[in-house]
């Protein structure tokens, strides 16, 4: 994949007013390194002003690690997103989110798939944790992990809450995310599927796992819907993208169709709240790709002046 020498990896992370982000911080210290390897990280503030500079640099010193700071103002996920890819002088990029924790051995099983597989791209597991006020049929169901789709045996698009990269080969080499889906969201399903268009592959290293504690605000119903329907829209204009009128109707036709059985099955299914809720989302997930596929704008996520997480919705 790279020559054994001067090969190094850099570890994203972009926060926007997470406290959480020093626990992440911790748990890359904490990382058991893939043999062979420099690490650095990089931390992009996303935020108006550089509101977490002191605690990267409180940190950074306490924990012996290699930080460098980029303060990347505007609340919009995909300047900070760029701004680490900026700012990384490594072959190897990993993204994490601010409000997860590495296990021990997240590097170095998606390193060791990556050689293996020589795959561009390798992405991780995300475990949800729930508190205990989620919902009963949420922590049955589970519906917050993060684990990528296959479709006819191949992952055809990713996430960036848990991935490696290898950013000198020709499908990623000065790939960056669109600034017109930095506070709408879906501009990681967009750089993958781009990517995987430009002739990339995706893996899936399944014991690279990282942690997530769901938050009260995201332990929701409303939560859950309005991220489908987002990312409904986002699959919607990127299938739609460039087609003609026939294939747009089409395309149409056959997300409408989705839906409709995906409501008949939770119709169905009304006595078991788990697998009732998993329709209704699916179902709304194909009426976002028909709001996509006729051109509705995707609803704001990031950046709202009310919230405080990253991932505003």
């Amino acid at each position: 994949m790279m020559a054994a020498e001067n090969r190094r990896i850099d570890i994203c992370v972009c926060t926007f007013r997470r406290p959480e982000l020093a626990d992440t911080l911790r748990s890359l210290a904490a990382l058991d390194m893939p043999a062979g390897f420099g690490i650095g990280v990089i931390v992009a503030d996303n935020d108006d002003e550089p509101t977490a500079q002191a605690l990267v640099t409180e940190l950074a010193q306490e924990l012996n690690l290699v930080v460098r700071y980029r303060h990347a103002p505007a609340r919009n996920i995909s300047v900070a997103r760029n701004a680490c890819l900026d700012a990384s002088t490594a072959d190897l990029v990993a993204f994490i989110d601010d409000d997860e924790t590495a296990s021990a051995q997240w590097l170095a099983e998606l390193v060791a798939v990556a050689e293996t597989s020589g795959a561009e791209a390798v992405l991780g597991p995300v475990r949800a944790h729930y508190r205990t006020d989620a919902p009963d049929w949420m922590r049955e169901g589970d519906f917050h992990s993060t684990l990528p789709v296959w479709v006819q045996g191949e992952i055809r698009t990713g996430y960036t809450c848990n991935v490696l990269l290898n950013m000198r080969a020709d499908s990623l080499r000065d790939r960056r995310f669109s600034l017109a889906r930095g506070q709408s969201g879906g501009e990681d399903t967009e750089f993958f599927d781009r990517m995987v268009k430009a002739g990339g592959r995706i893996a899936f290293a399944p014991q690279a796992f990282v942690d997530e504690v769901v938050p009260s605000s995201r332990a929701a119903f409303d939560w859950l819907r309005r991220r489908r329907f987002r990312f409904g829209q986002t699959h919607g204009h990127l299938i739609g993208h460039n087609a003609g009128a026939i294939k747009r109707v089409k395309e149409v036709g056959l997300a409408s169709a989705k839906a409709a059985y995906s409501f008949a099955m939770a119709a169905l299914t009304a006595i078991s709240p788990v697998r009732r809720n998993r329709s209704v989302l699916r179902g709304i997930m194909h009426v976002g790709v028909v709001s996509g596929l006729v051109g509705v704008s995707e609803i704001r996520q990031y950046g709202l002046p009310e919230q405080g997480g990253k991932r505003a919705a």
